[in-house]
């Protein structure tokens, strides 16, 4: 198989594992009778896992370790955390085994970033299509549940989402193993020898912290999403709880295009541009639930923003991050902005939309007025637009700067030193 094809079956696997339980973790945690304050902490395990991940895994990655053979022994401990979270029904043993499988697999969404990028010629053209498996591999795993939930699905059917993901994880740990060599990187005499420091150092350059608090902006956002959007389809639209994740699938389905065009899109728009239109997704989708929760035609239509709204942003940050830090710091750099996409808009989201939900519920018919609930995120999508177009100012347009023109400087070289405008 060519390079890219192997690495596309890696993120096929790779968001499976994720999107297996994800749409339904929060809903099930309902099932099983645990209190919102219970529901926040399990949703900040991820927070704690991309801290960590920093500190440890990722500088591990980085320097001292084989990126594919982190991956596979990752996996492969995280599927048996799966099965631990699947057997567990009391909040303390549910909450442990979902913290260790969270500190196992959230650094392997940057590792694998970061294995697609160093065997890839061309990453920014070439990077979207093979981030583009992690969209199919998310809606394939959504279609077991068809016949494994009934209806009106009771917590016994609804775990069967932890063994399904675990099945994935232990196989992508085997193929893991098959993937290309990727050594680690050591920087020259002059780097630091903690890869974290060092990528936690380039904050200090104006137009990387900019993207960095509007990144913390629309992670909150993206996250508040998969908080909200199933209940919000299953009680307040009517779709019945065995085909919601197939509902909210079709946001992948509009993913697989953008994820094709990103490449060309970030050439002829520009970083900026394309940033910005990835955030407007949000908060037109966001809009329509407001507007249109008695339209079940229009809610299921507008799912389809979802492509613009991850592959216009969130992959384009990865691309970003990929071309803007030093080679020997790239994983770590992909987990400080994964601390904010997979962690800190995790955790404040799991925290702020079930209180925003708990004090918008009528209390004596249990209605939520998700009008208003639906308002504060669009609000906080424009906010980020705002900031990103008045302050963010890369020194290189777009990624056509370096693609065609290899024996110039990077945006930011070895060393961190920022290229001037």
């Amino acid at each position: 198989m060519s390079i890219q094809v192997r690495l596309f079956v890696m993120m096929v696997l790779q968001l499976a594992v994720w999107g297996a339980w994800a749409p339904k973790l929060f809903p099930y945690m309902g099932m099983l009778g645990f209190a919102p304050w219970q529901q926040a902490l399990v949703g900040s395990a991820w927070g704690v896992a991309s801290l960590a991940g920093i500190f440890f895994s990722n500088q591990f990655a980085d320097r001292n370790f084989a990126a594919e053979r982190f991956l596979a022994a990752s996996h492969a401990l995280s599927g048996v955390a799966l099965l631990g979270v699947a057997f567990s029904d009391a909040f303390w043993p549910f909450f442990g085994a979902y913290l260790l499988y969270s500190l196992l697999y959230v650094p392997t969404l940057s590792v694998s970033n970061s294995i697609a990028f160093a065997n890839l010629k061309d990453p920014a053209r070439q990077f979207g299509t093979v981030r583009m498996g992690g969209t199919v591999g998310w809606m394939l795993v959504s279609w077991p549940f068809v016949f494994l939930l009934s209806a009106q699905a009771t917590a016994a059917e609804v775990r069967s989402i932890f063994f399904v993901a675990a099945a994935v994880s232990f196989a992508l740990a085997l193929y893991s193993l098959t993937l290309p060599h990727t050594p680690p990187k050591r920087g020259g005499e002059a780097a630091d020898p903690l890869a974290w420091r060092e990528a936690i150092g380039l904050l200090k350059v104006p137009f990387i912290a900019v993207l960095f608090l509007v990144t913390f902006i629309d992670s909150v956002i993206h996250n508040g999403y998969f908080v909200m959007a199933d209940a919000f389809l299953t009680n307040r639209v009517g779709i019945a709880g065995n085909l919601s994740m197939v509902v909210l699938s079709l946001g992948q389905l509009a993913e697989i295009l953008t994820m094709v065009v990103l490449g060309a899109v970030l050439v002829r728009l520009g970083w900026k541009v394309t940033m910005i239109v990835g955030i407007l997704g949000h908060a037109a989708r966001f809009a329509v639930f407001a507007f249109f929760a008695d339209s079940m035609p229009v809610i299921v239509a507008v799912q389809l923003l979802h492509g613009v709204c991850y592959a216009f942003f969130f992959a384009s940050v990865y691309i970003f991050v990929d071309h803007a830090f030093p080679k020997d710091v790239r994983s770590s750099g992909q987990g400080l902005f994964n601390l904010l996409i997979l962690g800190v808009g995790n955790v404040v989201a799991s925290f702020l939309f079930p209180a925003l939900i708990a004090r918008l519920t009528d209390p004596a018919t249990q209605a939520v007025d998700y009008r208003t609930l639906f308002l504060a995120p669009t609000g906080m999508a424009l906010v980020a637009v705002l900031l990103l177009a008045l302050f963010f100012r890369p020194p290189d347009r777009g990624p056509a700067v370096v693609e065609h023109a290899e024996e110039k400087a990077p945006m930011m070289p070895e060393g961190g030193v920022p290229s001037p405008p």
